[in-house]
């Protein structure tokens, strides 16, 4: 545990669905009992190294978490319901990197959100858009 937390997320760690539940912060339109955080809990413990750098890149702007973990993200990791016209699984997630945002479509299954937030991911590094 505690070099777990002195790595602050080095890659080396699995990302438990226990640490993830109590350190997302769901805020506009989610909870912690929302399908959409649900999913996002599931797919983000079952990502690879890779992945979860990648997906740390994207939300944040660093591939690393800081020394004590998504706990001593500031400001804290924040999931909220992003509005969309039609259907949720037809968008991709977006972040807003400066305050660890990540605006989450209400998607039907965690299979669609692990395809499109895997998406966003990827085709969305090393760029900027307004959203």
């Amino acid at each position: 545990w505690y070099q777990r937390r002195v790595r602050g997320g080095s890659g080396e760690d699995h990302w438990s669905e226990e640490e993830l539940s109590t350190s997302i912060q769901p805020d506009h339109g989610y909870t912690s009992q929302s399908s959409a955080v649900k999913f996002l809990i599931q797919v983000m413990s079952s990502l690879s190294v890779e992945e979860q750098r990648a997906f740390l890149k994207f939300v944040t702007g660093c591939p690393k978490l800081p020394v004590g973990g998504f706990q001593a993200l500031h400001p804290r990791f924040t999931v909220v319901k992003k509005s969309v016209d039609g259907s949720p699984d037809d968008y991709l997630p977006s972040v807003m990197t400066c305050v660890n945002y990540l605006k989450l479509p209400d998607y039907s299954s965690a299979e669609n959100l692990r395809e499109k937030l895997l998406t966003a991911v990827h085709e969305g590094q090393n760029s900027f858009h307004l959203s």
